[in-house]
């Protein structure tokens, strides 16, 4: 089994949507047991997989150990792919873990779901908090989406540095360009300098995905947007195999 965080300093910038479509590729064209696991208090993945059953626990509880995740864990319209819901009570998450003195929590939740999956990806909220430190303690790649801006590259700067001050040679940092617009000479020039970087084209079809609440592979499995995720997994899933 591999975690994989999609994780960013700044929001805005494509990572829930970056989150669903690699789960769905996990899930229907790598045939992996998949779990989407929503870190994210705005719970904007939960809202696009979610069948509209609310469950009978807040998300909170199974970080204050009152439940066990899998009873929280509910399967989604896509075969092998589930999702391990958030909701509002994760905005004092942080706090939580800050009294709990428990650095490695997300770590063992993982361990204790690790037999039933394959692949587990973290939509992580954005910031730098101790919530994401335990992500990325837990995590085994990173996937970072970066907007090709100056603002955006800023972010990504920190996170690389935060990562090799505190959990350098445990984590692989993978970082992806989304939103790419190459009509945009600022976007033509930042693909330049960094080539080797995955690209997704900024689509109205990704935009949709809020409309029809499914991935976009799911509904519109020819675009040029789908087609990049499936590429972006495969890059993933052989970098997966090197660990």
């Amino acid at each position: 089994m591999s975690t994989i965080a999609v994780y960013s300093l700044k929001g805005g910038v494509g990572k829930t949507s970056l989150a669903v479509n690699l789960a769905w590729c996990s899930a229907t064209l790598s045939s992996r047991r998949t779990l989407l696991w929503d870190l994210d208090p705005q719970a904007s993945a939960t809202y696009l997989l979610r069948d509209g059953k609310a469950p009978k626990r807040r998300a909170e509880a199974v970080y204050e150990q009152e439940v066990k995740p899998g009873k929280l864990i509910r399967p989604t319209a896509t075969d092998r792919l589930d999702l391990l819901a958030a909701d509002t009570s994760l905005r004092a998450l942080d706090s939580s873990f800050r009294r709990f003195g428990k650095k490695k929590r997300l770590t063992k939740i993982i361990d204790g779901v690790a037999k039933d999956y394959d692949r587990i990806l973290i939509d992580c909220a954005p910031g730098l908090t101790e919530t994401s430190d335990q992500i990325l303690r837990a995590a085994d790649i990173v996937l970072v989406p970066v907007i090709p801006s100056p603002l955006s590259q800023r972010a990504f700067d920190d996170v690389v540095s935060h990562i090799e001050k505190n959990h350098k040679g445990r984590t692989a940092i993978l970082p992806v360009h989304m939103m790419v617009d190459r009509r945009r000479n600022l976007h033509n020039a930042a693909l330049a300098e960094n080539k080797r970087w995955p690209a997704i084209p900024y689509a109205s079809v990704v935009e949709r995905m809020a409309e029809n609440r499914i991935p976009v592979g799911a509904f519109a499995p020819r675009s040029p947007a789908a087609q990049a995720f499936a590429v972006l997994w495969r890059g993933v899933e052989k970098r997966i195999a090197k660990l």
